[in-house]
């Protein structure tokens, strides 16, 4: 009986996305594996598949080994495979190895997957009747080569090995090149193709379908590309056949995608769509390419934003007879393949340009209203039009979307919400987005800090060098600024020379303080003006932070602004964290304070849950109970502001195990349930620590709720010291003996030395997320991660990451060997009802597998 069907992705998204689709299809048991390894554990005793599907990346010989690896499985061989391309994928389709029964790109898993394999179910079937004598794998022995034509887009040069003159060119080589199919026969190669960094003989010698960098000569010069050789029968007779793909976005679908990435990873403006029109203008070989804007400016004519034309100087007619732009405008598109000339009676443009391919598109915003035109043309003929449409189509799609951005941003400007200057959001738009976020990290319970930044000596900079230099210093700040920073984070321009910073998502202070520091260093770059004068520039800095500081959107600017004044009178070019005044402080503390004493007996405190999961099986192990407070009046409020007051008042001993009785009366309801031996993670204080009947605590909380002591694992801040618990070492060991584990968290924030961790009885490190969030980011953490996760297995402790966002996150720390990861790429910490959801529908899952495989 067949068993299912198997999905082999290395990336986990692609992994679900087909597994949703085939969910969707009706097929009852799907196995998802990361590699062939996986899947060989995955599939250990299990009975034939009906399909396995692929998805493959980087280059020919990395999909090869992959596929040989998934045939070796006992129950992969002879199974059909469906290979599935990612974009990044740097091989032709039609250089899949063999055994592949179709193929796919991965932007057409949702529309084409189910499709496909229920069509090579009826081919399988079919042949299964009818066992007919399939010939096709042996064509190049029997001197069938003709079926080479057929494959893809390539363009097929047969070769006399001998004389190395063609002996015949597929149909594609005439109509990519414009050069007539009789002009090719009885050529030398060496005048049709020119190999980069290698000779001719030693890519016919090597027959071993390697891809060559190479020209191939066409009606308009060359055309740059890559090329393979194999070996076929010609005639009778031994001959080679050289696959050449043209790098021209108008013949090579992969062409075309990466021509469409460049132009949309760009931003908006006028030099934008000016780079962007020159990028499809060179890539596609067009000879006029023209973009309107239908924008009314008091007369009913159309503007033209940019024009790109390879001939000569021409008188252009107006807009106004334009005929064929006019139609555009009212919202009817065109492409003539090779017949634009039937145009030109009616349209002067054409009369004068002499193209054979003519396309027009308009632009639409998201409501359908047409925004302008595009129109674009060759005066030999578009190349394959099947690639060529979608490219035109979606281009005038990216103009279209740069030019709504572009009115939208003008509105903005015109109702005083965007700085005209920098394009940031103005002091009005900022304070609007302030009251938001403060309404939403209250709901969240959310740290975030201000930043209120000011340039030092910036009058200076306008007297001496004009106010033009000083439109340009502001502009590079803003520039500076916002690259500085996350894009969840804002930036505005204030007043003058002055900008604030928004960064959200707080979880230290010190980490606020490094951001800081990137932009002191980010100001300090020098700066050439336009007249070549070179500037030193330098900005005060003041922090506040929400809601330590302040919970209004004035106080808080307040004290950010008070600090930006502290740090001008410290010397400026530095930055200060505001620092409220004793009498303040002990009033806002006192409040708190008092409240605090009443939360846990008022029911104000909530035990979360946070996953976590296992690196390679990406399966839950563990979670961390993490503690909130829920104020009646006040709200959320972040741990950053109440566990430090709580350690002040000695309320964190109570609390601290109040927490540790709740959670471990859930784990073990959950274990109770579930039986998935889930470690629970609990945070202990430095003040908890040094408490002499904290043993008795611990074993005391065990015994209450039943939870088995292996499955508790308490963490401990790296930066306790000896010092500060003095008796540390002796409670640890104490609870190492009771059978718990501990771990440590914050890894990488405190000072502790090598022989300090050796003395430790930890059993696990805990990466803090400060390091983990700037992967891919800054080199320096991702330096920290990986040695951290070196000396940790070398002292024979595991490792857990804390803060993972991103598949870049997951993908570094994967790669590195990072045992364990936590973060809200996983998920965010949950309340009992919903984490204990997730488990249940874990669990049913695991015995639908089962029940499917029995």
């Amino acid at each position: 009986m067949n068993s299912g069907i198997l999905v082999v992705a290395a990336e986990r998204e692609l992994r679900r996305q087909l597994f949703d689709v085939l969910d969707r299809a009706g097929h009852p048991s799907i196995y998802s594996a990361r590699d062939a390894t996986h899947a060989a554990i995955l599939l250990e005793g299990r009975n034939a598949l009906q399909l396995i599907i692929v998805v493959l990346s980087g280059d020919e010989p990395q999909a090869l080994v992959i596929c040989e690896q998934l045939r070796d499985l006992s129950v992969g061989a002879e199974m059909p495979l469906i290979a599935v391309l990612t974009e990044d994928a740097s091989f032709d389709p039609t250089d899949l190895p063999m055994g592949v029964s179709d193929w796919l790109h991965a932007a057409q898993i949702n529309s084409e997957l189910a499709a496909r394999w229920r069509r090579l179910q009826t081919i399988v079937s079919t042949q299964a009747k009818t066992a007919p004598a399939i010939a096709t794998a042996n064509n190049e022995e029997q001197g069938d080569y003709r079926y080479l034509f057929d494959e893809g887009d390539g363009e097929w040069l047969i070769v006399d090995p001998h004389s190395q003159c063609l002996l015949e060119v597929s149909p594609t080589v005439a109509t990519h090149s414009h050069v007539h199919a009789s002009q090719w026969q009885g050529l030398p190669l060496s005048e049709v193709l020119q190999f980069e960094g290698v000779t001719i003989e030693q890519v016919l010698l090597d027959a071993d379908r390697r891809w060559y960098p190479c020209q191939r000569k066409s009606a308009q010069g060359v055309d740059t590309g890559q090329a393979n050789v194999r070996s076929i029968r010609h005639a009778g007779r031994a001959a080679l056949a050289l696959m050449f793909c043209s790098d021209r976005a108008d013949l090579r679908a992969e062409a075309a995608l990466s021509l469409l990435s460049r132009m949309f990873v760009s931003t908006s403006g006028v030099d934008t769509q000016i780079a962007a029109a020159r990028l499809l203008f060179d890539e596609l070989g067009l000879d006029y390419l023209t973009v309107w804007s239908a924008r009314h400016t008091g007369l009913d004519v159309p503007n033209q934003l940019l024009q790109l034309w390879s001939g000569d100087d021409l008188e252009w007619p107006a807009a106004q007879l334009q005929t064929s732009l006019q139609s555009v405008l009212g919202g009817k598109p065109f492409v003539y393949r090779t017949d634009a000339a039937r145009l030109a009676p009616t349209d002067p443009l054409l009369q004068q340009l002499d193209l054979v391919s003519f396309a027009g598109l308009p632009l639409y915003d998201e409501r359908h209203t047409v925004l302008g035109a595009m129109l674009a043309g060759s005066r030999i003929g578009f190349g394959e039009i099947s690639i060529i449409e979608p490219v035109l189509r979606c281009a005038a799609a990216r103009f279209a979307q740069m030019l709504e951005l572009n009115r939208t941003r003008a509105q903005g400007r015109a109702e005083g919400l965007i700085d005209a200057l920098t394009g940031l959001p103005n002091r009005l738009l900022f304070n609007d987005r302030l009251t938001t976020i403060i309404h939403e990290a209250t709901r969240n319970g959310e740290c975030f800090s201000v930043l209120f930044v000011d340039l030092d000596r910036f009058k200076l900079i306008n007297d001496t060098h004009g106010h033009a230099a000083g439109d340009q210093v502001l502009r590079v700040v803003a520039q500076r600024l916002s690259a500085s920073v996350r894009a969840s984070d804002t930036v505005a321009r204030y007043a003058g020379d002055e900008f604030i910073v928004v960064l959200r998502h707080v979880v230290k202070n010190d980490d606020v303080s490094r951001v800081a520091e990137k932009i002191m260093q980010a100001m300090g770059t020098p700066l050439s003006l336009d007249n070549g004068t070179e500037l030193q520039l330098g900005a005060s800095m003041g922090l506040s932070f929400f809601p330590d500081d302040a919970n209004d959107p004035e106080t808080l600017l307040r004290h950010a602004d008070e600090a930006m004044y502290a740090a001008k009178r410290q010397g400026r070019n530095t930055f200060k964290i505001y620092e409220m005044s004793p009498e303040y402080a002990q009033q806002h503390g006192t409040v708190l304070r008092s409240r605090l004493r009443h939360a846990e007996g008022n029911g104000e405190l909530r035990v979360v849950y946070q996953p976590q999961v296992n690196t390679e099986s990406e399966d839950i192990v563990g979670m961390e109970a993490l503690v909130r407070w829920e104020h009646p009046e006040l709200g959320m409020i972040s741990p950053a502001v109440f566990i430090p007051l709580a350690e002040e008042t000695g309320l964190i001993v109570s609390i601290g195990e109040w927490v540790m009785r709740t959670a471990c009366f859930q784990a073990q309801e959950w274990e109770r349930l579930y039986g998935l031996r889930l470690r629970l993670g609990v945070n202990l204080s430095a003040v908890q620590l040094i408490e002499p009947h904290l043993l008795d605590t611990v074993a005391r909380v065990l015994g209450e709720t039943g939870l088995d002591p292996s499955l508790l694992e308490l963490e401990i801040t790296e930066s306790i010291s000896i010092k500060t618990a003095p008796n540390l070492i002796e409670n640890l060991n104490a609870l190492h003996r009771l059978g718990c584990h501990i771990a440590i968290d914050d890894f990488g924030t405190g000072a502790a030395s090598l022989d300090y961790l050796r003395r430790l009885p930890a059993d696990r490190i805990k990466i803090d997320q400060s390091f983990v969030r700037n992967i891919g980011v800054d080199p320096d953490d991702e330096a920290i991660v990986r040695a951290t996760i070196d000396m940790a297995h070398r002292l024979k402790r595991a490792v857990v990451a804390e803060g993972v966002e991103t598949e870049q996150h997951f993908e570094f720390l994967r790669e590195h060997h990072c045992d364990e990861l936590q973060g809200y790429l996983f998920c965010r910490p949950q309340p009992p009802l919903n984490f204990g959801n997730m488990l249940a529908e874990r669990q049913r899952l695991m015995d639908e597998r089962s029940t499917a495989v029995a």
